[in-house]
């Protein structure tokens, strides 16, 4: 037995969603020819499409050799083992070719950057069986989809609270599904995003007074944000599939940042993988809600001519704006009673 290797909150949710299932096929942390294949072809080793690298990072001095069962260790407490099979460093060049960039301003760049370039891949098992207990499982959602008597469950990403563009995708979804499966993020997010609270405090509100509640289900995802864009589009999609959605959602600039990809480039590698893959899933790629002042109502250039002379973006970005400058959002955007259970929950952006 190796000595214990100190893990960070976002590695040990890894190993969590690793052992509920979420993150299938993976069993453990990434060895180097599956980083290698996921890196160059959106697929695992043996053919699997899964797009994000999901790695375990070590310190350069660490002593670990293949064939050994290294403890892992959070906040000093043994949490869980990993049978080591290999150690690689990983590459700029690969970085790039997972975000697209290099720029430090990407907050996934940063966030990769200030990680060991060293990487250990092997199976790992969760020893503190009582991080399972608030943590989503796909036998859980699965149960509950089929209590309700749902057949087709649409999958809904988001780190924002629901403004009207996504409400929009969201009633899109609840016309062609019989049910809405709102599952957003509560791991960590870059500086500046919404809380979980406020997001939870939205969605809870919009539930309450909009959505009929036999046809939507809501449970947060926790999981780290990796803002790569079109990758994480179609990772976004592989756990909803995991967890038991029929269907999933992708919108514009799906899991975007600071225009580091293009509108519907999540779009295109979503299409494509789909096309050469079976993904276990229906994708919904759809088109960017925005309010016409010409047609009076949310509508996206599928169904409106005045894109370039009447639209009026609406996006978390904006209202974000609005509510750091102490502006009430336009109801065009942003329900009043949503904006005033934003308000109530307490801390609204993450510091």
């Amino acid at each position: 037995m190796a000595d214990m290797l100190a893990i960070d909150e976002e590695t040990l949710q890894d190993i969590i969603n690793i052992e509920t299932g979420l993150l299938y096929p993976l069993k453990g942390f990434m060895n180097y020819q599956d980083y290698v294949s996921v890196v160059n072809h959106y697929t695992l080793a043996d053919g699997q499409v899964f797009t994000i690298p999901v790695t375990l990072d070590i310190p350069e001095d660490a002593v670990v050799k293949p064939g050994q069962t290294v403890q892992l260790s959070f906040q000093g407490r043994h949490v869980a083992d990993i049978e080591v099979e290999d150690s690689y460093h990983i590459t700029d060049e690969e970085l790039e070719k997972v975000f697209c960039t290099l720029d430090m301003g990407h907050p996934g760049v940063k966030k990769e950057k200030n990680r060991h370039a060293r990487r250990v891949g092997g199976k790992t098992s969760l020893v503190d069986r009582t991080l399972l207990d608030d943590a989503l499982q796909p036998k859980d959602t699965r149960q509950i989809f089929a209590a309700k008597g749902w057949k087709t469950i649409a999958g809904f990403q988001t780190r924002n609270p629901i403004h009207k563009a996504h409400e929009h995708l969201q009633r899109i979804a609840l016309d062609v599904c019989d049910g809405l499966f709102i599952n957003p993020i509560i791991g960590w997010k870059k500086k500046g995003d919404f809380t979980q609270e406020a997001v939870i405090a939205a969605y809870e509100k919009m539930v309450q007074e909009f959505y009929p509640e036999k046809s939507v289900y809501m449970a947060g995802l926790k999981t780290q944000m990796r803002y790569a864009g079109p990758r994480e589009a179609v990772f976004h999609a592989i756990i909803r599939r995991n967890l038991g959605c029929t269907h999933f959602i992708i919108g514009r600039d799906h899991a975007g940042v600071g225009g580091f990809y293009g509108a519907y480039d999540a779009h295109k590698l979503a299409r494509g993988l789909a096309e050469k893959y079976d993904l276990g899933i229906q994708l919904l790629l759809l088109h960017e809600p925005y309010y016409c002042r010409k047609c009076g109502m949310v509508v996206t250039e599928q169904s409106c001519s005045h894109y370039t002379t009447d639209r009026i973006e609406i996006s978390g970005t904006i209202i974000r704006r609005y509510i750091n400058q102490g502006t009430i959002p336009d109801e065009i955007m942003l329900r009043k009673e949503i904006f005033e259970a934003i308000l109530g929950c307490g801390q609204i952006f993450i510091e």
